[in-house]
């Protein structure tokens, strides 16, 4: 069956058969909803495979996977915690358990201080460069909830946050920033760009009567066009990545799978059909595989 789009508070499976407070606090930090930490999880993944320390550091992997559901999950409580006035006045977001009222504002706040306790867990095993840069993540992750209300692109604000495990990734086996590192992190901000674009897609008229600010509603009309733009941008960047560790024509037929799954997203997307912009939107976390597998295979074979 079709992915259907239900509210945020409404629990199916294994959450619907949970004490009340806890699906409310699983609902917070969306653990029912793993594709936000997959997204999250992914550049890092990318920049460590394409490093060439995949294998070796496989146990880093195991701990970015780790860090990317705790940090997402206390992103999701903070956004909340900003954006709980808002969050009632739009129809996907209103039953939410801050925004409904069934949690008070000082458990959410302790919730994210127990999730980030785990974020700073993961952090104590990595190399000095890699704390510092995800220190570093703190202000624009704090300054994300803010710019919907500021800019029509809060798109391109959640792009720098969500490739940032990549800024991270790379210094943790290698103890430096480096050319490919920085192509990497411009093509997964553009790639986050198209995603989110779609996904706003859903909520674009429910936030134009809330007066949030969208990608998807300074498009319009030109929704697709716009997400076709930052995928190719994304593809280009991550093509000289990939360039930069194997100089090789051969080296960029590993985006190929990539380059073909994003041009299926946008070419049947439905900016009409809710439904169809959240399949789109989920599919990203095997967009997000294939990419992995393109890394992994040059970072490894360049050795």
């Amino acid at each position: 069956m079709p992915d259907m789009i239900v509210p945020d508070s409404e629990g199916r499976g294994l959450l619907a058969r949970l004490p009340g407070r806890a699906r409310d606090l699983i609902q917070l930090a969306r653990l029912d909803r793993p594709i936000g930490a997959w997204l999250l999880f992914w550049p890092g993944a990318w920049a460590i495979a394409l490093a060439g320390q995949a294998v070796a550091r496989w146990d880093l992997i195991l701990w970015f996977a780790l860090g990317a559901v705790a940090m997402r999950g206390a992103g999701c409580v903070y956004n909340d915690i900003v954006d709980r006035d808002l969050d009632k006045r739009v129809a996907r977001t209103a039953a939410r358990p801050l925004a409904s009222g069934r949690l008070s504002l000082k458990l959410a706040w302790g919730w994210l201080l127990a999730l980030s306790l785990v974020g700073l867990i993961v952090l104590l095993q990595l190399e000095r460069t890699a704390q510092i840069a995800a220190l570093a993540s703190i202000a624009p992750v704090a300054a994300y909830p803010f710019m919907k209300r500021i800019t029509w692109w809060p798109q391109a604000w959640l792009g720098i946050v969500f490739s940032w495990a990549a800024l991270v990734g790379w210094p943790a086996v290698t103890g430096s920033i480096d050319a490919p590192l920085l192509w990497l992190y411009g093509g997964s901000i553009a790639w986050v760009i198209g995603y989110d674009t779609i996904y706003a897609l859903q909520d674009i008229e429910d936030d134009a009567l809330a007066g949030v600010k969208s990608s998807a509603r300074a498009l319009g009309a030109h929704a697709r066009g716009g997400v076709t733009g930052f995928y190719a941008v994304a593809l280009a960047c991550w093509a000289m990545a990939l360039w930069r560790v194997r100089p090789e024509p051969l080296a960029l037929v590993g985006l190929l799978p990539m380059a073909a799954h994003l041009l299926w997203q946008v070419a049947g997307l439905r900016k009409e059909d809710p439904a169809d912009a959240l399949a789109r939107f989920r599919s990203n976390r095997f967009a997000g595989l294939l990419m992995f597998l393109a890394c992994l295979v040059v970072g490894t074979t360049s050795l």
